[in-house]
């Protein structure tokens, strides 16, 4: 396990889920109808808690939570408009009966309880919550390790980052409110994967989108995951964790309409894995250090500005065995210092317009270090947006915006001597412009019709990305959507140093989907096909030269995904099945025939569940992953990538006790079966005298990794944890 500034933060507030456990002594009940008749599957929760209930088949619902000065009760279901009560002490919160408005256009109030689908980049999205994260067995508290227990991905262990529907890891862009992150991930060595650098707690909702979102987003060929961040908090409090892997503290103050929190923590695993037996010979375990701070200031009654940064400092260094030199090893150091600052800006102007518009920059900074070379990495990147939306009428809303990005690479390897072999310097400006419209068309269709052009001064050309989405309601709770889609990203930075005029890569989405949602359960069927144009392949024999790379590279990727959640059927119990099919098959980079790249699994599949025991106050969750065999490149075959791994299988586990109100205890294992998954292998360039080829297997660094952790939060009540930041 790689060790992270967000490890920290993340795995610790993994606990924080289980505040929902509370014991409270109060309880409240009532009914929720339309007309005279009950209203099924409704939520009814206590806004910025996780006490609430869904009501029955006769339209009840019971909870129990200690009322505040001033709770808000919140009412939602698919197919009505929200309600929001106020209630004080001196109201009655038992026997309330209340009555909910069906939805104008109950097409905008399809959503599903893993996300939401709409006619748009979220009609393929999957909403997780911030709870559904950090209380996932085996995902540890990160984004991405949540993510891939949802149908559309797939198991790369020795790596860590999104891989989607036969996308690489870097076709998966990360927004923060809208602003594109440079470097969302940590950075890593060859097979030690890596983790995401931002907590889930951060952010008040997540969208992850297979496929076909919205022109508003660009530079992603397969997938776009959204976040937006927290809004004023609700109260002052202090954050402590003390974790096997380290600690941080954090506190926030909140005033009438603004707040600050700052954040610091220490990661260091070298004390764990003095307990724990690694199969990689550490010689500098992972260590980071971090800070993060932000700023919420609410402008107006519809305006909200929001700053956040975080920085952070990790190192790490091993011994990997040289396959062609067995049993020699390869000392393996990196160092990386990141920053990375966020502004955001919205308001309401009138009653019809909204303006949002933002900025945001990342600096990187790492030094890899490799048998008697170095090479060193600097990206510092600035990205600008504006974006207006005008309510046209209640049945048309269209958006219109523009960006900015500006790109600085600079890499250059040097010897041990210090002389500076190679070294090359980047510099990208590109500018991009969408325009989308959604219009509900009937009671029953809607449809977002979107273009995104983007100019690039490295190929001096505009690109054009139609967009088209359209949904059709079948019945109350199931709709079909249908989705058509170009995509354009630039080649990696690794291959434009080289070659500066590579074309953008690009990719065309189709998709069709069905899904239906029924008092608490969830359905979902997806088909989908993507074709890949103009990706880059590059000569091996001439890594240096600008004339070894182009676009001739391309490939497809067609599959089938099916997901399934049940919060329903058995009481306290809530879990999920995802099922992945995929077939995919490429000719780029260095490839000499069109194949199955080596990261695809055509099976994977997934099982989530989460049951609280709330006689002990605990929760407990466990998460069983499969995938099959990965292709490899063995040089005694004929054909490319004919070998296949063995299949993957990994059975993860939590608990987490409420050991007061505003501390939490909670103890996770992955992997708990000791299964020795591979990932693929690693074959010596020359065979030996008997012709054959000494081989590595790409493991994790260890079987398992264990992780026990206390988080306290201070406030003044003493009633509340992190929780609240869900």
């Amino acid at each position: 396990m790689h060790a992270n500034h967000s490890f920290t933060l993340f795995a610790i507030l993994i606990l924080t889920f289980t505040g929902h456990l509370t014991f409270s002594q109060t309880t409240w009940s009532g009914t929720i109808t339309e007309g005279a008749e009950p209203v099924v599957g409704a939520n009814v929760y206590l806004q910025n808690t996780y006490f609430g209930a869904t009501t029955d088949t006769t339209g009840s619902f019971s909870f129990t939570a200690d009322p505040a000065d001033t709770s808000y009760l919140v009412i939602s279901a698919v197919g009505y408009q929200t309600q929001e009560l106020i209630i004080t002490n001196n109201q009655p919160i038992t026997s309330l009966r209340i009555q909910l408005q069906e939805a104008s256009h109950t097409l905008q109030e399809v959503t599903i309880s893993a996300g939401s689908f709409e006619a748009s980049d979220k009609h393929q999205a999957i909403a997780l919550k911030p709870l559904d994260i950090v209380t996932t067995a085996g995902a540890l508290g990160d984004i991405a390790g949540a993510l891939q227990t949802l149908p559309g991905t797939q198991t790369v262990g020795e790596d860590g980052r999104l891989f989607v529907r036969g996308g690489e890891g870097y076709e998966t862009q990360i927004f923060i409110d809208g602003m594109l992150s440079h470097s969302p991930f940590n950075a890593s060595v060859p097979g030690i994967p890596t983790r995401g650098r931002f907590s889930p707690f951060l952010f008040k909702g997540t969208t992850f989108s297979t496929g076909g979102y919205s022109a508003e987003y660009g530079q992603a060929l397969s997938s776009a995951l959204l976040l937006s961040t927290n809004d004023l908090p609700a109260q002052t409090q202090t954050d402590i964790s003390l974790m096997t892997v380290g600690g941080s503290v954090s506190h926030q103050h909140r005033w009438d309409k603004a707040s600050v929190w700052v954040e610091g923590g220490y990661t260091d695993l070298a004390p764990y894995q003095g307990l724990v037996p690694q199969d990689v010979s550490w010689e500098t375990a992972p260590r980071a250090w971090n800070g993060a701070a932000a700023f919420r200031k609410k402008t107006s009654d519809t305006g909200m500005l929001k700053l956040y940064t975080q920085a952070n400092r990790s190192k790490i260094a091993l011994h990997l065995p040289d396959v062609d030199q067995l049993p020699e090893t390869n000392l393996v150091s990196l160092e990386n210092d990141n920053l990375y600052a966020n502004a955001t800006f919205q308001e309401a102007i009138g009653k019809k317009w909204t303006w949002q518009s933002g900025a945001s920059y990342t600096y990187d900074n790492q030094s890899i270090s490799l048998d008697q070379n170095t090479v060193y990495q600097q990206q510092r990147s600035v990205h600008a947006k504006s974006v207006l939306t005008y309510d046209v009428n209640p049945d048309v809303v269209m958006r219109a915006g523009s960006e900015y990005f500006q790109d600085n690479y600079d890499w250059h390897i040097s010897s041990v001597e210090d002389t500076t072999l190679f070294s090359w310097t980047l510099l990208s400006h590109r500018a991009a412009h969408f325009v989308e419209t959604d219009a509900y068309l009937t009671s029953r269709w809607v449809a977002r019709l979107g273009v995104r052009s983007e100019f690039s001064n490295l190929t001096d050309k505009w690109t054009a990305s139609p967009r088209v989405s359209l949904a059709y309601k079948t019945g109350k709770d199931s709709q079909i959507s249908l989705a058509y889609g170009k995509f354009h990203q630039a080649p990696l930075p690794d291959y434009r140093l080289v070659n500066a005029g590579l074309a953008d890569e690009q990719a065309t989405h189709y998709i069709a989907n069905y899904q239906i949602t029924q008092s608490g359960r969830t359905f979902r069927v997806e088909a989908y096909h993507k074709q890949y144009d103009q990706l880059t392949k590059f000569d091996t024999e001439q890594p240096y030269e600008p004339t070894a790379y182009n676009n001739l590279g391309k490939g497809y990727a067609r599959g089938l995904d099916i997901f399934w959640r049940d919060r329903r059927s058995v009481d306290n119990l809530d879990y999920w099945l995802s099922y992945s099919l995929l077939d995919t098959e490429r000719n780029y980079r260095d490839f000499p025939t069109q194949a199955v790249p080596t990261f695809a699994s055509r099976h994977n599949f997934s099982a989530v569940g989460k049951y609280f025991l709330t006689a002990w106050r605990t929760q407990l969750g466990a998460s069983y992953t499969f995938a099959s065999g990965r292709p490899y490149f063995n040089p005694k075959q004929e054909r490319f990538h004919a070998d296949r791994t063995k299949n993957f299988h990994s059975l993860s586990v939590n608990a987490a006790w409420l050991i007061k109100q505003h501390i939490i205890l909670y103890a996770a294992a992955t992997n708990v079966l000791g299964r020795d998954n591979v990932f693929g292998y690693q074959y010596a360039n020359q065979p030996d005298e008997s012709g054959n080829y000494d081989r590595l297997a790409v493991r994790p660094p260890a079987p398992r990794f264990f992780f026990v952790g206390l988080f306290i939060t201070l406030s003044k009540d003493k009633m509340k944890n992190q929780l609240d930041t869900l």
